[in-house]
C-alpha cells in the first residue's frame, strides 16, 4: 500500500475515536499509559516476527527502525505497518529494539529466548496442587478466564489468570467445589501472586467476577472482587474469620459473609474490604431457596462521571437486580450510587439483565453507561430504558453501521417469544427483530463480508446471517460459529474464533473455512468454547488469543505473524474497546468490540459524512 493511502487510513482511524462517541473528550478520560507493546515470536525456524504498537500520541508521519542486539537492521525506517520479519535461523538468545525516529516518542524492546516455540508466546505457569472436597471427591485445577493489567507502571501488561477447579458448578448444580484462585504472572512467566478465595466462595462461571483495571490513576492496576471469610490474599494475610466454614451439605453457600475486597495489583494483597451490596438476605426473594438465582454474578468498568473509571458490581438478572457503583481513591471504596428492582420506581426492570453486559456512552453526554440485557442503566445509577424483553444469554454494542454514528444493540432472548434483536443503544428503540418460540442461546455481531455494508450479525435462530437492516443475505450456517471472534489475518474483515481455531468466511461460496489451528492448546467453558481471553493485548492493531495448554501447564498467547498492510492505532486506547476486555471474564464470555465502526467499508471512503478517495 502507498504510504499516502495508508496516513489516509491513519487520519480515517483517528476519527473514528473523535467522532465515534463526540462527548468522549479523551483528554480528560484517566486511562492507562500505554508502552510500545513490542514482540518477537518465530515465525519460522529461519524466520522472527516482530511487532508493536502504534499509539494515538504518535505523529501521523512515525517511523521505526529495528535493532537486533543493539545492531541497526533497517536500511530504511519502517512507514508502513508496524511489524517486521526478520532472517535470523540462529537459536539462540536475541534481543530487539524498536526505536521511532522521532524524538521523544516511545522506544520498546523484547528478548526472544532460545528454543522459543513457533507462532505462540509460551508462558509457564505455577500449577496449583490437587485437591479434596469434604465429601472425599478429588479435584484438579485448570487455567480458566483471564485479564491484562499494567501493575507496576512500565506501560506492557500482566496477566492476571483464574484458576478453576475440575469439580466447578453452574448454579442450578448442587456439589462441592474446590477454592478458585487467581494468579498473576509476566508475559515471560514470572510468578508474581496468588489470591486463593477459600473456601467460602463458589467456583463456578456466575460466582467470580475479577475486575482489573487502573481505577486511581496510580498507573498501577487493582484487581476487585467478592470476598468471603477465610480468603487468602497475594501476602498470605486473611480476611476475616480463618475458621468460617458457609458450606452447606449439598455444596452449596447459602448464608454468611460476604465482601468486596480492592487487591493490589503489584502484591496481590488486600487494601480495602467493605461489606457486598447487596448482601443475599433472604434467598427466596431472589426468587429461589438454594441461591440459584441470588448467586447471579455480573461486574463491570465504567466512566460514570466521564473522567475516571468506576467499578460496577452486580447480583441477579433473572429476577431482583441490583447494580452497586464505586469509585477507588486508592484507599477506601467510595460508594457512587446503588440501582436496586425492589425500589418501586425500578420494579419494571426486574429480571431483565444477561449473562453478560456491555459499557459505552450511548446517549452522548460524555459518561458511560450500562446494557444490562434487555435494558440500560444510565451513568447516575438511574434506568435509562427498559425493552422488556427479558434475559439472554449473549450481546454486542458497537457501531454497526458506517453511515450511522449511533452504537447499537445486538441481543438474543429465552424467552421463547421475542428471539433476536437489534436496536438503538441509546433509546431501546428495536430496528429489527426476528421472532423465535425458542431459547435463543447464542448470537454473534462481526463484519466477515465485504460486499455487503456494516457488521453482520447471526443467532441460532435467526434463519441465517442478516446485515444492519435486518435483510437475509445468507441462510446457510454451516460452520458459522456464534462463540467468539478475532481480527486476526491483516484485513478489516474479522475472523471467527471458536475453540483452538479461528475460521474466515467466504462471501464468494457463503461458508466459514477453517484459516488456523492451534494445536497443543485448548479451550475453557464447555460449549461457550471461549479462550483465557482474546483482544488487542500486544504487537499491532490485530488481536491474540490466549489459551491454555491441552496438560495445563502453560499458556499460549498466539499472534498472527500474518503481513498486514494497514497500520492503526491499539484499539486498547478506546475505552469501550478496553472495558469490554476487562469485562470479557464476566459470566459467558463475548468476544471483545470497539465504541465505532470498524472494517472494510473504511476502504470505501465513506465514514459518517466524510468522503475519502482511497483508491
Amino acid at each position: 500500500m502507498k504510504t499516502k493511502t495508508l496516513l489516509i487510513l491513519t487520519l480515517l482511524f483517528n476519527l473514528t475515536w473523535t467522532m465515534a462517541q463526540p462527548a468522549y473528550d479523551f483528554t480528560k478520560l484517566k486511562r492507562e499509559k500505554l508502552g510500545r507493546g513490542v514482540v518477537a515470536l518465530r515465525e519460522s525456524s529461519n524466520t522472527v516476527f516482530i511487532s508493536w504498537r502504534y499509539l494515538s500520541s504518535d505523529p501521523i508521519d512515525i517511523a521505526f527502525h529495528i535493532y537486533r542486539n543493539g545492531e541497526r537492521i533497517t536500511k530504511e525506517p519502517i512507514k508502513t505497518g508496524t511489524f517486521y520479519q526478520d532472517n535470523y535461523p540462529e537459536n539462540k538468545s536475541v534481543t530487539y529494539l524498536v526505536e521511532p525516529t522521532i524524538e521523544g516518542a516511545a522506544k520498546g524492546s523484547y528478548t526472544l529466548p532460545p528454543n522459543a516455540p513457533i507462532g505462540y508466546l509460551n508462558i509457564p505457569l505455577n500449577k496449583p496442587k490437587d485437591g479434596k472436597t469434604p465429601a472425599g471427591d478429588s479435584f484438579r485445577y485448570r487455567p480458566n478466564d483471564a485479564s491484562i493489567g499494567d501493575i507496576d507502571g512500565d506501560g506492557e501488561y500482566e496477566i492476571i489468570l483464574k484458576w478453576d477447579p475440575t469439580n466447578a458448578h453452574d448454579n442450578a448444580h448442587d456439589g462441592y467445589t474446590g477454592s478458585v484462585l487467581l494468579d498473576c504472572y509476566k508475559l515471560d512467566g514470572t510468578f508474581l501472586w496468588r489470591i486463593d478465595l477459600g473456601r467460602n466462595i463458589r467456583a463456578g462461571a456466575h460466582y467470580t467476577q475479577f475486575m482489573v483495571y487502573d481505577l486511581d490513576g496510580d498507573n498501577s492496576a487493582e484487581i476487585v472482587m467478592k470476598t468471603s471469610d477465610g480468603t487468602i490474599d497475594g501476602k498470605g494475610n486473611i480476611i476475616c474469620d480463618a475458621n468460617a466454614d458457609y458450606r452447606a451439605p449439598n455444596g452449596r453457600i447459602l448464608s454468611g459473609s460476604e465482601y468486596l475486597t480492592v487487591f493490589s495489583g503489584k502484591t496481590g494483597e488486600a487494601l480495602h474490604t467493605i461489606d457486598y451490596i447487596p448482601q443475599r438476605g433472604k434467598l427466596t426473594d431472589w426468587g429461589d431457596n438454594r441461591a440459584n438465582r441470588s448467586d447471579r454474578f455480573l461486574a463491570c468498568i465504567a466512566y460514570l462521571d466521564g473522567i475516571h473509571p468506576s467499578v460496577v458490581m452486580c447480583r441477579g438478572y433473572y429476577t431482583r437486580t441490583v447494580l452497586a457503583a464505586f469509585d477507588w481513591d486508592g484507599k477506601q471504596l467510595q460508594s457512587r450510587w446503588v440501582f436496586d428492582t425492589n425500589n418501586p420506581e425500578w420494579k419494571d426492570y426486574t429480571g431483565q439483565g444477561n449473562h453478560n453486559l456491555r459499557v459505552g456512552d450511548v446517549d452522548g453526554d460524555g459518561c458511560d453507561e450500562i446494557i444490562y440485557g434487555s435494558c440500560a442503566i444510565n451513568n447516575d445509577g438511574r434506568g435509562l430504558y427498559n425493552t422488556r424483553m427479558g434475559h439472554g444469554d449473549a450481546i454486542h454494542l458497537t457501531q454497526f453501521d458506517p453511515n450511522n454514528p449511533r452504537l447499537q444493540v445486538f441481543d438474543c432472548h429465552e424467552n421463547k417469544r421475542d428471539g433476536t434483536t437489534f436496536r438503538d443503544a441509546e433509546t431501546g428503540v428495536v430496528i429489527w427483530q426476528v421472532k423465535s418460540n425458542t431459547d435463543v442461546g447464542r448470537a454473534m455481531a462481526a463484519d466477515i463480508d465485504p460486499t455487503n455494508p456494516g457488521v453482520e450479525m447471526w443467532t441460532w435462530d435467526s434463519g441465517g446471517i442478516r446485515n444492519t437492516k435486518g435483510e437475509l443475505i445468507n441462510s446457510n450456517m454451516r460452520g458459522m460459529s456464534t462463540n467468539m471472534a478475532v481480527w486476526w489475518d491483516g484485513d478489516l474483515l474479522r475472523e471467527l474464533l471458536d475453540r483452538n481455531r479461528v475460521s474466515k468466511y467466504d462471501w464468494i461460496e457463503k461458508r466459514c473455512k477453517p484459516l488456523v489451528t492451534f494445536t497443543g492448546a485448548s479451550h475453557n467453558n464447555g460449549t461457550k468454547a471461549n479462550p483465557c481471553l482474546q483482544g488487542d493485548i500486544i504487537g499491532d492493531w490485530r488481536e491474540e488469543v490466549l489459551l491454555r495448554s491441552e496438560d495445563n501447564e502453560s499458556l499460549r498467547l498466539y499472534i498472527s505473524t500474518i503481513p498486514t498492510e494497514y497500520r492503526f492505532h491499539t484499539f486498547l486506547e478506546d475505552p469501550v474497546y478496553r472495558i469490554s476486555i476487562a469485562t470479557q471474564n464476566v459470566g459467558y464470555n463475548q468476544p471483545t468490540q470497539p465504541g465505532f465502526y470498524f472494517g472494510p467499508d473504511l476502504k470505501e471512503g465513506i465514514f459518517r459524512g466524510y468522503d475519502f478517495n482511497l483508491k
